[in-house]
């Protein structure tokens, strides 16, 4: 469940630092300041997507500091993805400004001083990310911070996609899904940063194994709704049905084969998992878009060697 706070349950004169506590509990100990004063508005809900933090904040105008000694205090370090929505949102940090618009996002790191600044009433999303998650898959991003990521770039849109997408998701997502997708938004957000990184105009190979992983990624995402279709996938990544199995020809299988494949593989995970003990084989083929228990087992038989209560039964130790 979400956790939500809104400076509307606050007295008229506590607003503003009712907002302070907000903002240094949800987030990463900041201060700030606004000019509306009594008249200051704002709201955050905060959920977790695997081990990163996913806030939507919705604010009046102010000015927000990371101080050094802010940063002295701190027990973690993060690295902060700001998605805008609505308005615009200035970043400030190592020497460099830049603005985030609606569909844009910028990063910043917890780990130095920075600045925020907005004008006028913004809503953004922020993806809080452990500062050695994102570490661990590109180095040098200390070179990127207070710089704006838009859709010009294809790798850039990419993640953007994916980042929009997901957030809007989030609290639909079980524990197990939910870090899968935020381990695959980290390897599109480093893919993207890397690009940056290197200056490099990307190959067509490169776009093309891009779209490739915005294609699975989507897939993924979609794999409980029975009605997922190759005519929809295509038009949801902007290509044709042709497209779609000459992408996946590349790894020699067809949308139908890899949506099946998929299925079958998140059926065998839960068939051996503990915690999903207590479900019955049908529930479980029916959470993963499967619509006919006879098509599953036979599927399930040819993929694993045993049908899935044999499965099961092999993974127990009975």
């Amino acid at each position: 469940m979400p956790v939500q706070l809104s400076t509307d349950s606050a007295p008229q004169h506590r607003k503003l630092a009712f907002w302070q506590d907000i903002v240094c509990d949800v987030f990463v100990g900041l201060d700030c300041t606004s000019d509306l004063g009594n008249r200051f508005r704002g709201s955050v809900s905060r959920s977790m997507l695997g081990g990163v933090a996913c806030t939507q904040v919705t604010s009046g105008a102010q000015h927000v500091f990371r101080t050094p000694s802010r940063i002295a205090r701190a027990h973690e370090d993060f690295i902060l993805v700001a998605l805008g929505r609505e308005g615009v949102g200035g970043v400030v940090q190592d020497g460099r400004e830049t603005t985030i618009h609606p569909g844009e996002f910028a990063l910043y790191d917890t780990t130095r001083p920075y600045q925020l600044l907005f004008r006028d009433d913004f809503s953004q999303t922020i993806f809080q990310i452990p500062r050695s998650a994102l570490l661990k898959r590109i180095a040098g991003i200390e070179t990127l911070t207070a710089t704006s990521f838009d859709r010009q770039r294809p790798l850039d849109r990419l993640a953007l996609e994916f980042l929009t997408a997901v957030s809007g998701m989030v609290d639909q997502f079980d524990d197990i899904t939910g870090a899968r997708l935020s381990e695959q938004a980290l390897d599109l957000l480093a893919l993207a940063m890397s690009e940056r990184l290197t200056g490099n105009r990307l190959p067509p190979s490169t776009h093309r194994a891009a779209l490739l992983y915005r294609l699975k990624a989507y897939v993924r995402a979609h794999l409980s709704d029975p009605e997922l279709s190759l005519s929809d996938t295509a038009a949801a990544l902007g290509i044709s049905s042709r497209y779609v199995n000459t992408l996946l020809a590349d790894e020699q299988t067809s949308f139908q084969r890899y949506v099946l494949s998929q299925r079958l593989e998140q059926c065998q995970r839960d068939l051996s998992a503990p915690a999903h003990a207590g479900r019955h084989v049908g529930e479980i083929a029916f959470a993963w878009g499967f619509n006919d228990l006879s098509h599953f087992g036979r599927a399930f038989r040819e993929q694993y060697g045993l049908s899935p209560r044999e499965w099961r039964r092999s993974q127990s130790g009975i």
